[in-house]
């Protein structure tokens, strides 16, 4: 008998064994509705030997940072009138599915947005939650006759944008600061949208030398629906950086590997350095 569900997956596998099931496949990974068509689609797989009963749901909610500069998921169950919510009126058909393995389905997402919805992008969150494959749990005599098992729970969050006439994007950065943080140079910069979209995009931040020469770098993709203040960070050469001047160049640019380029809301990229002294 299953005596305990839970959709906190990575926290219940911490040596765990291999599962029969561990969730589907979704695809895209960002869903975007013109209000032209009023409707969009993703793509359900089970790659798994045992069947997944499949639920779909919708949230409001968007991406922040919190003190130390870490992304979460901000979720508002009762948005007001203030925020751009598209969680009420965006429905999957079907909702629920039992998806048999290796098996395929479609699922079609229809908005009925109200009567004069002004120009704009509202934005819901997906939730796609596969129910299949138990984690034994040890520690119950065999003799007792009673198995005992996790029964698990695995959810798929997408990001949904539903566009209406004229939308803009822009990001703005308006200050960085870069500290060497023992092997890694962190990066902390305050971004503040502009428009009336989302800017998607990626963040690429470089560390080059007082001959130009490039000592670290990353790249990250980039959500930002609010003002938001990352923290990320960029390995080092494994010899360290000696003292002196460098320069720390950051670009958000409306470019992403995951999202296809017809998708994205043009707008020009934004760029900003600053020198750093090294001791």
């Amino acid at each position: 008998m299953n005596l305990l569900r839970s959709c906190l997956l990575l926290a219940l596998l911490a040596g765990a064994p291999p599962l029969a099931a561990q969730g589907v496949l979704v695809a895209p990974h960002t869903i975007i509705i013109d209000h032209r068509t009023r409707s969009g689609s993703v793509s359900l797989y089970n790659p798994a030997d045992v069947p997944a009963e499949i639920t779909l749901s919708t949230f409001f909610g968007y991406p922040v940072t919190d003190s130390a500069g870490q992304f979460e998921l901000q979720r508002v169950d009762a948005p007001d009138s203030t925020l751009p919510s598209a969680a009420g009126w965006i429905e999957a058909f079907p909702k629920r599915m039992l998806l048999a393995p290796k098996e395929r389905q479609t699922v079609r997402l229809l908005a009925r947005p109200p009567a004069g919805l002004p120009d704009g992008e509202y934005w819901a969150r997906l939730v796609v939650a596969a129910k299949g494959g138990t984690v034994p749990v040890s520690g119950v005599s065999a003799s007792s006759g009673v198995t005992v098992g996790l029964s698990l729970e695995v959810r798929t969050i997408l990001p949904l944008q539903y566009r209406k006439g004229r939308v803009t994007t822009g990001v703005k950065l308006t200050r960085i600061a870069a500290d060497v943080e023992g092997d890694s140079v962190a990066i902390r910069t305050h971004l503040r949208r502009t428009g009336n979209a989302a800017f998607l995009g990626t963040l690429r931040a470089m560390v080059v030398d007082s001959a130009g020469r490039k000592v670290a770098s990353l790249a990250s993709p980039l959500a930002v629906y609010f003002d938001m203040e990352p923290r990320l960070t960029a390995p080092l050469p494994a010899a360290g950086l000696p003292p002196g001047l460098y320069q720390v160049q950051v670009e958000a640019a409306a470019e992403r590997d995951d999202i296809a380029p017809e998708l994205l809301l043009n707008a020009p990229p934004e760029r900003y350095s600053l020198a750093v002294r090294l001791p």
